[in-house]
């Protein structure tokens, strides 16, 4: 039987709106849009660049309790309210994928709280053991 497990963040909004921080399907790991929020105090930095650092500390948690790390992310995906916030944060997105070089893709469009600058959501395939 294929295991399917959700991963919570403590994120008031997993509660408020009814979603997983990520699911855990088989050996794929999907991760819900994460944003700059630090879940835990729900507080958030208004400098994109220090969002888009806090949106990866908090999927390199999630994906760590999936068994997974930054280098078994397949797919990414950024959304960002305003197209010129992307630029400053690529230093930050190459650390994190520029030796994996996942599939990604950057889209413009509204986030729910106007506080919210960059949006990542990634999938990622678990390591079969003995894998790394």
């Amino acid at each position: 039987m294929r295991e399917r497990r959700a991963i919570l963040s403590g994120s008031t909004f997993e509660e408020q709106i009814g979603y997983a921080r990520a699911v855990v399907d088989g050996d794929r790991v999907h991760v819900s849009g994460t944003t700059g929020f630090d879940y835990a105090a729900m507080t958030i930095s208004g400098d994109v660049v220090e969002q888009a650092e806090q949106c990866l500390r908090t999927i390199t948690a999630v994906l760590a309790e999936a068994g997974c790390t930054l280098a078994d992310v397949v797919r990414v995906r950024y959304l960002l309210p305003e197209r010129d916030d992307f630029e400053p944060c690529w230093p930050v997105l190459r650390r994190a994928f520029g030796a994996v070089r996942p599939a990604a893709t950057m889209m413009v469009c509204g986030l729910a709280d106007p506080r919210m600058r960059i949006e990542i959501e990634v999938d990622a395939r678990r390591p079969a053991t003995g894998e790394r």
